[in-house]
């Protein structure tokens, strides 16, 4: 029993809810089913809208121990509301699942609430939720008053899978997928698969990746014979791409975390890539610095995520209020230690997959006012929506939500 769909989808919820971990964190047994995860992704993506209809419900709250109890109820209204599984199959089965747990207790109060959510489900699929945090709903609300009902349908929707292709190989016609204009490269398959199932993904043929994400390399303009750096660049999407793009040029590929290295260097070897040298270091430090100048650097900057929920549902619960201000300061720290190692002429290209204003446009507005030697470079591309500094793409179907401003650094005049 303890390997039924909807008891592995309880341990990860709790995981996420109870152990406030990220769900990218959580070791799913070897043989998981898509259900499974299928019912995790949604029971999180929606977790505000059924935690206040199963806490209004309950007449009392649980007792800590039993907060399993309480986070598979909201399961169950889950797949109850949001899912195809039969009314009668999802109350039977997550009420049995208070079995495997030794809380035989609490089958009937779970049976009772779930019934009462199966009564009311016309009713409450018609209420409006957006199933956010109320300090996230009301910071997206201010920030974008004539978009906001579309990014939060975009937060609660499944998003689609799209692929880089490397120019080397030719896989187009064994996908069934869409190109993008602003994004050559790029095609979002009408439905997602195994990357196993795409032809030569083990020698490089393309790289799961979001449109909005592979801008990144040409808008960085990388020439072959250039010194570029990739700060913060695990996973290796975009140090891929600038390598594709300029396969002579020198890349120094940073990240602070050995853990994630490796999947770089994985992806470097897939890819049979020879012109990126990984180094392990902080971005906003200097010891892994060899004094040598960069002609561009792509800072994909750590930021709150908040463009990618629909990927990372889990970000809604686990992202709190005070992680941005502090978001928010090392981001400065790392643009202003960065920018020393930039040449003059050169060009740094700053991105974040957020949507949130203070760490966008606000961020790169203070950094110009603090730097005489700065120039904002427009960005022309028809993508996104134009702000005060750079441009910012809200989640729609072929773009994840992203931010992009590009500087570059001024030759100072030779004293006369």
């Amino acid at each position: 029993m303890k390997n039924n769909d909807r008891f592995i989808a309880l341990q990860a919820i709790c995981w996420v809810v109870l152990e406030k971990k990220s769900l990218s964190t959580f070791a799913y047994p070897q043989e998981v089913s898509p259900l499974s995860k299928s019912l995790v992704f949604g029971t999180i993506r929606f977790y505000h809208q059924l935690n206040d209809i199963v806490s209004d419900l309950l007449k009392h709250s649980l007792k800590k121990q039993d907060l399993d109890i309480h986070c598979l109820m909201l399961l169950g209204a889950y797949q109850l509301l949001h899912s195809n599984v039969a009314s009668h199959a999802s109350i039977f089965e997550t009420v049995n699942i208070a079995d495997t747990l030794d809380k035989s207790w609490a089958k009937s109060l779970i049976n009772a609430i779930l019934r009462e959510v199966d009564r009311q489900k016309d009713t409450l699929k018609q209420q409006t939720h957006y199933s956010h945090p109320t300090w996230l709903l009301k910071k997206i609300k201010h920030a974008y008053p004539d978009n906001f009902a579309q990014i939060f349908k975009q937060n609660n929707t499944q998003a689609p899978m799209t692929l880089r292709l490397h120019p080397r190989h030719n896989i187009d016609t064994h996908l069934d997928a869409t190109k993008i204009k602003v994004a050559p490269q790029a095609r979002l398959l009408k439905q997602a698969i195994s990357v196993y199932d795409i032809p030569d993904f083990d020698k490089g043929s393309c790289f799961v990746q979001d449109a909005s994400a592979q801008l990144a390399a040409p808008l960085l303009e990388p020439k072959n014979g250039d010194l570029i750096l990739d700060a913060c660049c695990a996973p290796g999407g975009k140090t891929t791409h600038i390598s594709e793009l300029t396969p002579k040029s020198k890349i120094v590929a940073l990240d602070s975390s050995s853990e994630r290295l490796k999947r770089v260097t994985e992806n470097i070897e897939r890819f049979d890539i020879k012109n990126i040298t990984l180094l392990q270091g902080k971005a906003q430090t200097q010891d892994w610095w060899d004094g040598q100048l960069f002609d561009k650097i792509l800072l994909d900057a750590p930021c709150s995520a908040t463009g990618v929920i629909r990927r990372h549902p889990d970000i809604k619960l686990l992202r709190k209020p005070k992680d941005i201000s502090a978001l928010v300061a090392l981001q400065k720290d790392i643009l202003d230690n960065l920018w020393t190692m930039l040449k003059p002429g050169g060009t740094l290209l700053y991105a974040t997959c957020s949507i949130l204003k203070n760490e966008n446009e606000q961020q790169i507005a203070n950094f110009l006012q603090n730097h005489a030697n700065a120039t904002e470079v427009p960005i022309t591309l028809d993508w996104g929506l134009k702000v005060a500094h750079g441009k910012q793409q809200i989640p729609c179907y072929e773009f994840d939500g992203f931010y992009y401003a590009k500087l570059k650094k001024n030759i100072k005049e030779k004293d006369s």
